[in-house]
Formats: structure tokens, C-alpha cells, sequence
């Protein structure tokens, strides 16, 4: 095939259910940047990201004929993303409880990216612990809403789609998901 760095997702995608591989090579480098920044974030790290950005996109290969085309593909995709985010998680409450029962250590210590200069790196770290931190004290009901609408820039509609939701309940999620953030975040008061 020649270049396709023009064609549509849609038009991406027929090529490569004709099987034209460059044709999904393609599609996965226009969305693997917002892909891999929204498993991250769900996930963590960015070893694990790797991980289930893989999956989601061999996951997006093998259901490639089950898209469909009047719909957009990114958002096919994040919902693919997202279960596969889910899937992980599921995995890793099974491997704690196993773990716990018995008596591992469950606890793993990322070490920091040392390529930035110290201060900026400490800063950054800081900030990325306690938004994960954050992040990881929500229900998933409000998390997944939360991340992708304030951390990935989906409207309340195009989230909805992802979650299969309605726009309000989207943005009554949020609207929650931010109340409990903020509640974090004020100093415990005393009596």
C-alpha cells in the first residue's frame, strides 16, 4: 500500500482488514500517545502501561472486524483501553489477596526517572505520587469518568460512549469524583 498517513481512522481500518498490516501500524501510531498517558494514568506505572497498551492494541487487531465505521475509532479504542485497565486490576486484587494469604510482600518501590535535574525531578514525583495516590482512593465509578474527561479531554458525551453511560451520569461522576478529591486534599482540622 502506498501512504496512508491521510486516509481516516475508518479508512485505516479497511485497509487493514484487507490486510494491509502498515495500514494498522498506522492506526497505532496516532493513537498510541493519548492511549498509553490514559492507561498510566489508570495503571500507574509506566511499566504496567506498556503491558495493557500492548494488549489493548492486540485486543483492537483481533476485534478490528467488529468496528464499526460511522462511529469514531478513538473512542472504540479507549473503551478497549479501559477493559483492558479493568482486566489488570481484577488481576492484581487476586495476586494481593494471594499474596497477603501468603504472607509476600505485596509492596513495590518505582524508582525515579533521574533523567531531569534533581529539584524538577523531586517536584514532579511528588506531584505524580499524590495525584496517583489521589486517584487510587476512587471508586472505579468515579475514576474512569474523572480520568477521561479531565485527564484525557473527552467531552461528557464521547466518555459516556467509552463507559456506556449516559452524559449526565458522566458528569454527576465527576462532579462526586471531584468533591471527594477536594475533601482529600483540606487539612484534617482538629477539634
Amino acid at each position: 500500500m502506498t501512504d496512508t498517513g491521510g486516509d481516516s481512522d475508518a479508512a485505516l481500518v479497511e485497509h487493514a482488514l484487507a490486510g494491509d498490516d502498515a495500514a494498522f501500524a498506522q492506526l497505532m501510531a496516532r493513537h498510541k500517545q493519548w492511549a498509553f498517558r490514559f492507561v498510566r494514568r489508570y495503571v500507574g506505572n509506566a511499566d504496567d502501561a506498556y503491558d495493557v497498551l500492548q494488549d489493548t492494541f492486540f485486543s483492537a487487531w483481533l476485534a478490528l472486524a467488529r468496528y464499526q465505521p460511522h462511529r469514531p475509532f478513538d473512542i472504540w479504542l479507549r473503551r478497549i483501553a479501559l477493559n483492558k485497565c479493568r482486566d489488570r486490576a481484577r488481576r492484581e486484587a487476586v495476586r494481593r489477596v494471594f499474596t497477603g494469604f501468603m504472607g509476600g510482600d505485596s509492596d513495590s518501590i518505582d524508582l525515579p526517572d533521574t533523567s531531569a535535574g534533581p529539584e524538577a525531578q523531586a517536584a514532579a514525583g511528588q506531584e505524580l505520587e499524590q495525584l496517583e495516590r489521589s486517584l487510587a482512593t476512587l471508586p472505579r465509578s468515579l475514576k474512569e469518568p474523572l480520568l477521561l474527561t479531565a485527564l484525557e479531554g473527552l467531552s461528557h458525551q464521547q466518555a459516556a460512549e467509552v463507559l456506556g453511560l449516559n452524559a449526565k451520569a458522566v458528569e454527576m461522576r465527576i462532579y462526586r469524583a471531584r468533591e471527594r478529591l477536594s475533601a482529600l486534599r483540606e487539612p484534617k482540622r482538629s477539634r
